[in-house]
């Protein structure tokens, strides 16, 4: 079996080089920031290690060799080469790349990622994020999810993960200009009663308002219809069914279109407020950092603007 020669040191290459460049070992030393004898020495070991005369050097003059010529390009070739590879690398740790799996409700979805997620992926184009949308309840540790963006009433469990605030809206009231232009337009909390309400579950025909200087009012309007899905309930306001508490944001291209209205609009009927949450130790990689941290500063965390719980 054949022996290979040992390999160089690519730091007495760069010696030799730096040598060769600046026309003398006091200039290259200095390049360098070490003393000259430093690099004569390491010079010397080099051409000992090779068995070769690279340069032609006494106190007046500094020229290479023949052989000293042909090493001196392709030794500089090699650096070039070598610092290409470490940029290469570091471009590559530095640029957030791999898979991200997120998962969320399909309201959370819509509202909120649907808008950000384009922006992400142009932002990282060696990301690739897999989103998988769903109302259940998803373990992120058992089923190998990254993030988790959750919209809640009421404040999370402590489950060992990672709790980041997103965002927190007021609920608002609103029904749709044809609706109101029929019934009427409540002028006090305590004219909802006599209003048709679409409601978000069957616990949920009290609406616990918050108002002015902290004034709190339960109202209980007819119930119209009950769907535990806030898009639905939006359709089912702007079709003008009845009025409806939805989200600030959900609703605030309809309420700007003048499909809705704001009913009562010093008042709310509480706060929603969006989570991501991820197990620790996922943090660390550097595509769910970038992704969360994406999300994190598109969705500053607000003040509700209400705080009665619904």
């Amino acid at each position: 079996m054949q022996t290979l020669p040992p390999m160089l040191n690519l730091n007495d290459l760069r010696f030799f080089v730096m040598a060769v460049t600046h026309g003398g070992f006091a200039a290259a030393g200095r390049a360098l920031g070490v003393p000259k004898s430093t690099v004569s020495k390491r010079v010397a070991e080099l051409e000992q290690a090779l068995q070769a005369r690279l340069l032609y050097r006494s106190s007046r003059s500094f020229t290479l060799t023949d052989a000293g010529r042909d090493f001196y390009e392709h030794a500089r070739a090699s650096l070039i080469e070598a610092e290409a590879a470490q940029e290469a690398v570091q471009r590559r740790v530095a640029e957030p790349s791999g898979t991200v799996r997120i998962t969320a409700s399909v309201p959370t979805a819509q509202q909120y990622l649907a808008v950000h997620l384009p922006a992400l992926a142009r932002a990282y184009p060696r990301l690739h994020v897999q989103l998988e949308v769903s109302d259940r309840m998803v373990d992120l540790v058992q089923e190998g999810f990254d993030i988790a963006v959750r919209s809640h009433f009421a404040p999370l469990p402590d489950s060992g993960l990672v709790q980041r605030p997103l965002a927190v809206e007021a609920i608002v009231l609103v029904a749709a200009p044809s609706y109101l232009a029929a019934r009427g337009v409540p002028a006090a909390p305590g004219h909802l009663t006599g209003h048709d309400g679409l409601l978000t579950g069957v616990a949920a025909g009290t609406w616990r308002l918050s108002g002015p200087d902290g004034a709190r009012m339960e109202v209980a309007p007819v119930p119209r219809m009950t769907v535990n899905e806030s898009v639905v309930l939006l359709g089912a306001a702007m079709a003008g069914l009845g009025i409806v508490p939805l989200p600030q944001e959900l609703c605030r291209a309809a309420v700007a279109s003048g499909q809705l209205v704001r009913v009562l609009p010093d008042w709310t009927a509480g706060s929603v407020t969006t989570t991501l949450l991820m197990p620790a130790r996922r943090g660390q990689l550097p595509g769910v950092r970038a992704t969360v941290d994406f999300l994190v500063n598109c969705l500053q965390p607000a003040e509700p603007a209400g705080s009665a719980g619904q």
